[in-house]
């Protein structure tokens, strides 16, 4: 997975121009609140998980019988921006459900942990979106069967003021490249107010070239990951950062310099994939809690691909004991929730990158995307707040 980080700006209110949707409104945060705590805002999407863990993932025609069972809020978008919330960043979500029973659900469990869903759509035809996840309690994975909502959302379903609205005093945005149409409206509004954009680039989805040229900061998956950081660094002049996790090996970041010419001649040349070697030798294979290594401000080459100025960091995520390990779901929507803390809070790299891995790590040990979540004050993550 790989964030990526850009400028954008400010929102205002939410009504749909659509006759068959309504515009939902919470009214938990005070004006002080808005104030003082960093505001961020989500775009993506959401769904209602219905989880089984299973003894060993079935054959074909297998009947089997599950050994737990969790009904619970999901989708990247939401799973980040409850992350946010519970860790004490004011969240506004936008998306789309419909006047379900899942749709009510999901509305009301982002309400009860602190996420604004003033900028909802809700349809009143359709169904929502809703997932069905396996947990393999043998191997510990999960595979997900997703059922997309219905009406699909479109750019009508939002007028310009909604818009204006949602983005007033917004300090990060944040998009999963779901409903790519209209949260490139969004994006392009808050690009326009220079509000900070971060990109999860998960996979390959429509409009995502779009979304990369405006984000700051990114977050994707790469088969070759030192050269394609270099590569996205070049090919995208906005982006101050990325990061690209590795699940159980941590994560990679390069962070671009703006402080030192790109023509000076006393800054360090190597090749990307050499430091890489060097910083994971610099790690201590007995440490259990999440780390990070850095290097110095380095001109990175890429073979074949160019060179670029600025800093790699290494991080490791938590050595989890196989008992406390119970399911993976949503643990890089908790990475990049925490992402989102880190950057509002301006944590530096080295700070932010364990304390999003043990954000994540906290969050595997519960069945569900959400029901491990961590709070800031959980005492797991005092020694990452320094």
């Amino acid at each position: 997975m790989t964030a990526i980080h850009s400028t954008s700006t400010m929102l205002s209110t939410f009504i749909s121009s659509s006759s068959r949707s309504t515009a939902v409104r919470s009214n938990m945060l005070s004006p002080s609140n808005l104030i003082e705590t960093p505001v961020v805002l989500g775009f993506g999407g959401v769904s209602v998980d219905l989880l089984a863990t299973v003894a060993s993932f079935p054959n074909p025609d297998d009947k089997i019988r599950s050994t737990s069972m969790k009904v619970q809020g999901g989708g990247n978008a939401g799973n980040a921006l409850t992350c946010a919330a519970r860790l004490g960043l004011n969240a506004r979500l936008i998306s789309k459900v419909a006047n379900d029973v899942q749709g009510r659900g999901v509305l009301e469990e982002l309400r009860a942990d602190g996420v604004d869903v003033s900028f909802f759509v809700v349809s009143e035809e359709g169904n929502s979106p809703f997932t069905y996840v396996i947990v393999d309690n043998q191997t510990k994975t999960r595979t997900c069967i997703h059922t997309p909502g219905s009406p699909r959302m479109t750019p009508d379903d939002l007028t310009t003021s909604t818009v204006s609205s949602a983005l007033n005093g917004v300090q990060l945005a944040y998009f999963d490249v779901r409903l790519h149409e209209t949260a490139l409206v969004v994006a392009h509004e808050a690009n326009k107010r220079g509000i900070p954009i971060l990109i999860d680039a998960e996979r390959l989805r429509e409009g995502l070239d779009e979304f990369l040229n405006l984000s700051d900061y990114a977050w994707t998956k790469a088969p070759t990951v030192s050269s394609a950081l270099v590569s996205m660094l070049l090919r995208l002049p906005k982006v101050k950062f990325v990061i690209v996790t590795l699940g159980a090996d941590g994560c990679i970041m390069l962070e671009r310099s703006i402080t030192v010419p790109a023509d000076d001649a006393t800054i360090e040349e190597m090749d990307v994939d050499n430091l890489l070697k060097l910083l994971k030798q610099k790690l201590d294979c007995g440490q259990t809690a999440p780390t990070c290594v850095s290097s110095g401000i380095t001109r990175l080459q890429a073979k074949g691909v160019g060179s670029v100025c600025g800093r790699l960091f290494l991080g490791t995520a938590e050595k989890i004991p196989e008992p406390e390990l119970v399911d993976t779901t949503g643990a890089g929507d908790a990475f990049i929730g925490a992402i989102l803390y880190a950057i509002c809070t301006n944590r530096p790299p080295e700070q932010m990158l364990p304390f999003a891995a043990q954000v994540a790590a906290i969050s595997c040990r519960a069945l569900g995307a959400r029901t491990g979540l961590p709070r800031l004050s959980d005492p797991r993550l005092t020694p990452f707040l320094g």
